[in-house]
């Protein structure tokens, strides 16, 4: 079957179930489909009627945070992340006022920082930027 994309934000049952495919841990219901709905831009792959993918951006249209690029193991290595990942970028360059300027960030997977680099994402700190940092907040 030929994969599809489509720019669509996925239910939340679906995003659970991405997630869980690669071993991460969900939210709860309330928070993912909060968190889905504020997403600026959202990509998902689909194999027939199977959600095999999914990225997401986040942003405000001078930042953005490119979030949950998840890839069912079975499908990984076939592309379909690259694809998401330059379909977000594609948008968020759209996005993009004449004249403008726009920053791309993210977080990676342990050890798939060289698939975001094969993208032009460049790891931090580097000659213009300090390291990334971030603040993980449990209730």
């Amino acid at each position: 079957m030929e994969i599809i994309y489509l720019e669509t934000i996925p239910d939340v049952d679906i995003y659970h179930d991405l997630r869980t495919s690669v071993g991460w841990a969900t939210f709860s219901k309330e928070q993912s489909k909060k968190a889905l709905m504020n997403s600026c831009h959202c990509v998902i792959a689909k194999d027939g009627n199977q959600t095999i993918a999914i990225g997401r951006a986040v942003g405000d249209g001078m930042y953005y945070t490119i979030v949950d690029v998840i890839v069912r193991p079975q499908y990984q290595g076939r592309k379909v992340g690259t694809e998401i990942i330059n379909r977000l970028v594609d948008l968020i360059n759209r996005d993009t006022v004449a004249g403008g300027r726009t920053s791309i960030q993210l977080i990676a997977a342990p050890g798939k920082e060289g698939f975001y680099v094969k993208q032009g994402f460049k790891v931090l700190p580097n000659e213009n930027a300090g390291a990334a940092l971030r603040k993980v907040i449990y209730t």
